[in-house]
């Protein structure tokens, strides 16, 4: 019984974790990106990105998109960050080291309050 007690106990510890991870808007970010910090992970870190030049942290190679974009001055508006994360791919025309998350609309309003309040 009390061996019972206990996997259920620790199977509603791991499911509201679990449950925590996916309401967050940027639960799709955190495998690539660190979200408490700029260092890069595979993708570069998002804490502060918004605002910042496009392609622009130092130590991080991007793609041709990203390049050109940090060329012309281009920033990490709200819209800007939306489309991306809607559909980087699309965004680009190219291709794209980070894959299309589909996290559009209200999703990608709720993702950009979020990295903005890192």
């Amino acid at each position: 019984m009390k061996k019972a007690l206990f996997v259920a106990a620790a199977a509603a510890f791991v499911m509201g974790g679990v449950m925590t991870a996916e309401a967050s808007a940027l639960g799709k970010c955190k495998a690539c990106h660190n979200l408490d910090s700029a260092d890069k992970k595979v993708g570069p870190g998002l804490k502060g990105i918004a605002g910042k030049a496009q392609g622009g942290l130092e130590g991080f190679k991007y793609g041709a998109y990203l390049e050109a974009q940090n060329a012309a001055g281009a920033t990490w508006t709200d819209e800007a960050l939306e489309a991306w994360v809607c559909d980087s791919k699309g965004v680009s025309g190219k291709k794209t080291k980070m894959p299309s998350q589909k996290v559009c609309g209200d999703d990608a309003k709720a993702a950009v309050a979020e990295l903005k309040a890192l």
